[in-house]
């Protein structure tokens, strides 16, 4: 049986996000690699939409446009 479960290293423990449904003393073999980053909720919107992701003036520049198109 081969699965790939996510953990967070802890000096020399792993702490694993899920059972791995195995005896408690059973002898496993451990292929570690670092996870693929996760990113949260609505992260990748932000990314893509690049400098207008977050701008400090956001509103008031979107406001100021809108009065100039009445």
């Amino acid at each position: 049986m081969t699965r790939t479960i996510h953990g967070r290293l802890r000096g020399r423990t792993i702490e694993l996000e899920e059972d791995v449904g195995l005896a408690d003393g059973a002898e496993v073999e451990v292929v570690v690699q670092p996870a693929k980053r996760r990113h949260e909720w609505g992260e990748g919107i932000k990314r893509a939409a690049g400098v207008a992701a977050d701008p400090p003036d956001f509103d008031e520049v979107f406001e100021h446009i809108a009065r100039e198109r009445k």
